[in-house]
């Protein structure tokens, strides 16, 4: 069963809450999270994507960045616009989005939790990935990430949360710039700390790790290194019930064709998909269906029976497109550590790959059907992995509202 702990978290003042929450790390290239801090002092972004503050160039994985993320965060709680929780709390993350609402607990999760596997995981982590964040972690000595964890509905939990919401006002609350809104709720009385911890441990025999693979992994890794540290036993994690959680689309595009010509793939990928060109850009409505975007035009790809099993993982598009078209095709045979490859969020829109590949940046792309929450269940509980960014959820945690301290 689940070993949850509450804790005192690093959180802004209310009346900054929204100046200091920012998008996570890992969905915004420097330059985006340049533009965006622009103007804002407070923007946790000074602290997670540090090399804004750096001069133009600066090696994103260098110490210095670390150092400038550690004198940022140190600033903001010398100048009180962060303060630390007098108590350990939980907390309730309500995210509404497009009129859809989702509300997870805010939580300490267990590092042996991760080790035993009742954590579960669904991909495998890309070591330069896990590298910055462990950097990251030791020297700013906080875990100023979440890792978003799904798990299967349990009612006396909805009821719990529920019920607080409905008899306890937010501190934080607040429509950040993309629409989306943010609700925090501090869980301070004891009672219910205790009977929540209850829950965890008796009714939900596993967690699964729905966004922040690398964050976990990191977490762990520098629990090792810190042996003495009980602080670093624990990660930063909000947990959903998989009943309020969708999934999007996780896209690919590929910077060559490995030789071929546009002609000659089109002709190959004829042994596997039925291939019809389309006039506006193609957005897959169902399972074993595909939209690839080549020299300007789109083309909806459907995959012909016997190009997938059965199993959790052979029956999956990412895997169908891995096996049928990346890798026989295109030459990427480990996406986790090939730089031809690179992935786009739905949330970017198709136009996002449209752009990547009508700039020259890559050649080629393919847009995805979702993975469903109960695929991924399916596959973390078989101890089998997905192909790297097989899920994209939204919406995001916003990063500095909630930061665990090491």
């Amino acid at each position: 069963m689940i070993t949850l702990k509450p804790f005192a978290a690093l959180r802004p003042q209310t009346a900054l809450a929204a100046a200091v929450a920012s998008r996570p790390y890992d969905v915004l290239n420097s330059q985006e999270a340049a533009e965006e801090a622009q103007g804002n002092p407070h923007s946790f972004l000074h602290v997670t994507k540090a090399e804004i503050d750096l001069p133009s160039g600066t090696d994103l994985h260098s110490q210095a960045v670390y150092d400038k993320a550690k004198e940022n965060l140190d600033a903001m709680v010398r100048k009180d616009l962060l303060f630390q929780e007098s108590k350990p709390c939980y907390y309730l993350y309500e995210l509404v989005m497009n009129g859809r609402s989702q509300t997870g607990l805010v939580a300490l999760s267990s590092v042996n939790d991760y080790h035993n596997d009742r954590i579960k995981k669904h991909e495998f982590t890309r070591p330069q990935k896990e590298k910055d964040r462990i950097d990251h972690m030791r020297t700013v000595r906080a875990q100023t990430g979440n890792v978003f964890l799904a798990y299967r509905e349990v009612n006396d939990m909805d009821r719990l949360v529920e019920e607080w919401k409905k008899s306890h006002s937010p501190i934080y609350d607040f429509t950040a710039n993309d629409g989306v809104e943010h609700r925090v709720w501090v869980v301070d009385r004891r009672e219910t700390v205790d009977q929540i911890t209850a829950i965890f441990l008796e009714k939900v025999p596993a967690t699964y790790i729905a966004d922040g693979h690398h964050r976990a992994a990191s977490a762990a890794k520098v629990a090792a290194a810190l042996p003495d540290s009980e602080d670093a036993k624990f990660f930063l994690t909000t947990l959903f019930p998989a009943d309020q959680l969708a999934i999007l689309d996780y896209n690919r595009v590929v910077k060559d064709l490995n030789g071929h010509s546009e002609g000659d793939l089109l002709k190959a990928l004829e042994e596997d998909f039925l291939i019809t060109q389309e006039n506006e850009p193609v957005r897959p409505n169902q399972l074993h269906a595909f939209g690839m975007y080549l020299n300007k035009k789109w083309y909806r790809l459907q995959a012909q029976p016997g190009t997938w099993t059965e199993d959790p993982i052979g029956i999956l598009d990412v895997s169908i497109l891995s096996d049928r078209v990346l890798d026989k095709l295109l030459g990427v045979r480990d996406q986790r550590t090939d730089t031809r490859i690179d992935f786009v969020g739905g949330i970017r829109g198709l136009g996002e790959l449209m752009k990547r590949v009508d700039s020259g940046d890559m050649a080629i792309a393919f847009s995805l059907y979702p993975v469903s929450i109960h695929q991924l269940f399916d596959i973390a509980d078989s101890g089998s992995v997905m192909p790297p960014k097989s899920t994209w959820f939204e919406p995001k945690l916003r990063d500095g509202l909630l930061t665990h301290r090491i």
